[in-house]
């Protein structure tokens, strides 16, 4: 498809002519209204002839032909003037009523640069103009704070994912070092940190997933799954891990939201305390809603530094683990990830006695 990418006429330009065109074709519509209902009623004949072929003496205003030749100049200059006070008037009005449209423009030209902090902030009573300078501003703070995630999210992944590369550099060059070093222990701690690096690689792009096939899934189902799966580690940490409810069923990716589900009891069972805790997983379906909640023991947490827990390799001081079960800091971030792609809701709430409570709501599955 070929785009005509010749320069045309500006808007203020065509509400110029526009404009002028309007009070010019307006003024000879007048003029004609004159000729029609004014000046037909006028004699043709000139008076003096009148007079001398009847001999009398009539009293007779000016006729047609005289009326034409006063009124045709004048008339002349007053179209004349109506299209030069047209362009003009129309030129200035249309500057004025194009200005907030001159305003949103340059601060589009200002982000398509790359700068997106400038804001156009239109003042005044609320007409097209302003709606669109408000939407404008709205879809600039959404394209600021998605950039600013990515850009933050593609610094911390960097980092996360040299740590691995580090370490298996570092064994690499000790064992070429040093010959007679153990080669079991080695291929151990290097299938460790690799198998580390391939879990963080598969988080980052499940984290980066935005298409996938709906189908109808029941979230009870997945809970019992997701324990089955962690049941030896929540016995490893002695550690009670209860599936409790009922069906609960959703429409989306069963791929996703197992994920979704392992990664909340696998982040419940790694935080918790180190002796003697619970992990309780529920599924429920109220009306059109279906909710998953997951509860833990553990050490108290900060209310500030609940709503943080979300954020990509955000892990808060209190949760970090050094053990082999660190993780990467993307479990929660790729719940949320998961729950928004599916229309859902997530909420976080600390236990008074310490512990997490995690909410998870999507949509019931379609009829």
């Amino acid at each position: 498809m070929r785009t005509d990418r010749r320069p045309g006429r500006s808007a203020r330009l065509k509400l110029t002519l526009s404009y002028a065109g309007f009070l010019f074709v307006a003024g000879t519509l007048l003029l004609a209204v004159m000729w029609v209902f004014v000046l037909r009623w006028l004699p043709t004949d000139d008076p003096r002839a009148l007079q001398e072929r009847y001999g009398a003496v009539i009293i007779v205003g000016p006729n047609r032909s005289d009326l034409l030749r006063g009124f045709a100049p004048a008339a002349a200059t007053a179209l004349a003037f109506l299209l030069v006070f047209g362009l003009l008037g129309g030129w200035l009005l249309a500057g004025r009523m194009l200005a907030p449209l001159t305003r949103i423009t340059a601060a589009a030209r200002t982000a398509g640069q790359g700068s997106l902090s400038h804001r156009v902030r239109m003042r005044g009573r609320r007409d097209e103009f302003r709606e669109l300078s408000d939407t404008f501003d709205s879809m600039l703070d959404r394209l600021e704070s998605q950039v600013a995630e990515q850009q933050r999210f593609a610094a911390n992944a960097s980092h996360e994912l040299r740590t691995p590369l580090a370490i298996s550099r570092t064994l690499l060059d000790v064992a070429r070092k040093d010959p007679t070093r153990d080669r079991d222990e080695l291929i151990e701690r290097l299938y460790a940190v690799n198998a580390r690096a391939i879990d963080l690689t598969e988080a980052l792009l499940l984290l980066g997933r935005g298409d996938f096939t709906h189908e109808r899934v029941d979230l009870s189902l997945l809970a019992e799954e997701a324990a089955e799966t962690l049941l030896p580690l929540a016995e490893q940490r002695r550690i009670t891990l209860d599936v409790t409810g009922g069906a609960a069923g959703t429409s989306g990716s069963a791929e996703l939201l197992l994920r979704m589900v392992t990664n909340l009891v696998q982040n419940a069972v790694v935080h918790n305390l180190p002796d003697g805790g619970t992990v309780t997983v529920h599924t429920e379906a109220y009306g059109a809603t279906s909710v998953l909640r997951v509860e833990n023991t553990g050490r108290p947490l900060a209310p500030d530094l609940v709503p943080t827990l979300t954020e990509p390799f955000r892990r808060g001081t209190d949760r970090v683990r050094t053990d082999e079960h660190a993780g990467a800091g993307l479990g929660l971030a790729i719940v949320h990830s998961v729950v928004r792609a599916h229309d859902g809701t997530l909420d976080l709430a600390p236990r008074p006695t310490g512990g997490l409570v995690v909410t998870v709501r999507l949509p019931g599955p379609p009829p």
